[in-house]
């Protein structure tokens, strides 16, 4: 079984090694050679694509079934080799229905600006006129997820813009899969507007004071942090929206208002880097763009799936 090329792995790596494009084990690539294609496995991180093992081979016809609705869409049942104990990533079900040999997912940051406001997503239309995009509503990652994305997508879309989610590109070669995100990236880049120098003015027991504090002495921002989550990681990795105050759940990032923002001793690296998402992207969120949680309902179908808290308990370890 011939396996992804050096250069597919090392674009892997490089795009989970830029916060501005993937956070922790988000994100996703995968290959497809013959009836094969590699696909992250679900709870590794991209960072480690040209170190560790993170790739697992499936059955792509197999896997394209579950993407038209035969089997429960999270393609456990098409990995070829019976040895291998990791799960394919829960978004393993596009990948194996867009038919293209190279398709990467990430979490930009660029993307997502414009993907949690319906300010930024006429913006982000407008940007990409001439390119091969398409956009997709909000939908839980996986099936329904993939449902979205087949109803609008053409043979020709290379570029899938995923409401309040993400980036999807896609193309022939690992080369051109790349040239094609850089565009999206270059056209969507935004800069940061806001003052993020401001530093926590008060200490927490049992958590550390992070550099994303000036979040909680910003008004505007500190309200959208406290309003909803805007992706669905955020919800994975932070639960739903941001408390001002510990309670029983122990939530491991408390906003405290014209104080600070904090982290809980002994937060996982995924927790950390999510963290730095928000300040990232709401750094750039213009004034007069809007931001959309994706709702409680949805939070919530991602704190009850399986799938989800499979990927927590890999990405803790």
């Amino acid at each position: 079984m011939t396996e992804p090329s050096a250069d597919f792995h090392a674009f892997s790596a490089r795009l989970g090694k830029d916060p501005l494009r993937v956070q922790g084990p988000g994100g996703n690539t995968s290959m497809k050679i013959g009836d094969v294609m590699w696909i992250k496995a679900s709870g590794t991180e991209l960072a480690d694509a040209e170190t560790k093992p993170i790739f697992v081979a499936v059955n792509r016809a197999a896997a394209q079934a579950e993407a038209a609705g035969e089997g429960d869409g999270s393609c456990k049942d098409t990995v070829i080799d019976p040895a291998n104990t990791l799960r394919p990533s829960i978004e393993t079900t596009f990948h194996a229905a867009l038919d293209w040999p190279v398709v990467a997912h990430t979490h930009s940051i660029a993307t997502l600006v414009h993907a949690i406001s319906p300010e930024g997503r006429k913006v982000a239309i407008e940007k990409l006129a001439d390119l091969p995009a398409v956009f997709v509503p909000y939908a839980k990652p996986g099936l329904p997820l993939t449902r979205e994305i087949l109803a609008r997508v053409t043979s020709d879309t290379q570029i899938v813009i995923l409401e309040n989610h993400g980036l999807i590109c896609c193309g022939t070669t690992v080369a051109e899969t790349d040239e094609i995100m850089q565009q999206v990236e270059d056209r969507l880049q935004m800069p940061v507007l806001t003052d993020t120098t401001k530093a926590a003015t008060t200490a927490m027991t049992g958590f550390e004071a992070v550099g994303e504090s000036w979040i909680a002495h910003n008004p505007r921002i500190c309200d959208l942090a406290l309003s909803g989550s805007y992706y669905p990681d955020h919800v994975v990795f932070l639960g739903p929206a941001l408390p001002t105050a510990d309670h029983a759940e122990n939530p491991p990032v408390i906003v405290k208002p014209e104080q600070g923002v904090y982290l809980r001793n002994g937060a996982t690296s995924s927790q950390r880097a999510m963290i730095k998402c928000l300040s990232d992207c709401l750094s750039r969120l213009p004034a007069d763009w809007t931001a959309e949680p994706i709702g409680t309902d949805a939070e919530a179908a991602l704190l009850n799936w399986d799938a989800e808290k499979y990927r927590q308990a890999l990405a803790a370890r």
